[in-house]
Order: C-alpha cells, then structure tokens, then sequence
C-alpha cells in the first residue's frame, strides 16, 4: 500500500467535470487517485497524504497560490503541478517561485500530464545539478544581448505589444527576436521557456 500512496495524484479543481475526466485518466494510467472540490479539503487532508498534488490555479475561495503557499508553509514538500489557463504566464512563474515543480496550460494533452506527473513523483536530486538546465543556462549565454532583453521579458509573461513598446522596437521584430529565442532555447513553447527559467532561477 505503500508504494500505491506514493504514486497518488490528489486533484484539486472546482470544476466537476474536469475533476471526473482527471479522475479516470490518472486511475486508468495506474495512479491511485483522490479528488477535491476545493483547496479547503486538501488542506484538512494534507497530514495524512503522500504522492503529487494537480491543482487548479484559478479556484473560488482560496485559489492555487494560497493552496501552494499554505501547503509549503505546512513544511510539507509534496510536488505540487498547477493547472493554469491559456496566458497565465505570471501566474505560472508566482507559483513556481513558491515551489511548485511544474505547470501545465489548459487544455493540455493526456501524455503531457502524465509525464509532467512521473517526473514530479520521480524527482529526487536538486534541480540545479539537472544536466538539462546546466544545458539551459549554457544555451543562455548564446543569446544576443537584443535576444536576451525579449527573453527577459517573455518569462514574466508580456505580450509581444507590450515587450515592442518597452524595448522601443517594432511587433514584427519582436516576433523575429522571439523566434530567434525560442530556436537557441530548443524550446518548444512559451510554458517550456518559462518553465526552464524559473527553475534555474533566472525568472
């Protein structure tokens, strides 16, 4: 029963379908699931839990960052993966600065949630001895100092617009600046970039 409570998801979304849907994928995959309505009941269920936590960010009452910070303020060190909607970049990097260790966009695919969800169960080492992110910060360096100023500010979630007016360049060379990053990156998203960033610590 051990090795089954150490491989338990506890989903926490308002949304009842939502809940369902997730509910019989990750029971299907093999992962012994519990399900919350609220933030309220994971808390009051958080002493006696051992696996991941899914949570929704945007939630009634308490949402995903207050569950995330009282969780950490517990001392518990559960992997928590927030659920987060399209353009919630900001959201993302504040939740992963508190600890969560990753997020996922809504609608996001099956396998992606599946494999965000083994690798939350699965990590044990310090994330900045990962060679992968030693790669990231070494990729960092080849940006060009223009590159690395549209970098900065796609991980904190600005718009293409809002980046352009800052930086005093047009849109369409923003875009060609973001291109250019997200190729040196070998980043295949905006969620992946910001991803990478915050765990190196450089959002």
């Amino acid at each position: 029963m051990q090795i089954e409570a150490n491989r338990a998801v506890h989903v926490v979304d308002d949304d009842e379908a939502m809940r369902e849907s997730l509910e019989f994928l990750l029971d299907t995959s093999g992962h012994a699931v519990r399900v919350y309505p609220e933030a309220q009941s994971l808390l009051e269920a958080l002493p006696g839990i051992a696996g991941c936590i899914l949570t929704d960010i945007r939630m009634p009452g308490m949402d995903g960052i207050e569950l995330l910070r009282r969780i950490r303020g517990s001392g518990r060190t559960l992997p928590v993966i927030v659920m987060t909607a399209h353009g919630d970049v900001p959201l993302a990097v504040e939740a992963m600065k508190l600890g969560a260790s990753d997020f996922l966009e809504k609608p996001f695919d099956d396998e992606v949630l599946l494999r965000a969800i083994a690798t939350a169960l699965e990590r044990r080492e310090p994330e900045l001895q990962d060679p992968a992110l030693q790669e990231f910060t070494r990729r960092l360096d080849t940006l060009t100092q223009r590159e690395r100023q549209v970098f900065d500010r796609l991980v904190t979630g600005e718009a293409n617009k809002v980046i352009a007016r800052h930086l005093d360049i047009s849109p369409r060379t923003v875009e060609i600046y973001r291109a250019n990053v997200m190729t040196k990156m070998q980043a295949g998203s905006i969620s992946e970039l910001v991803r990478s960033a915050v765990r190196a610590g450089i959002a």
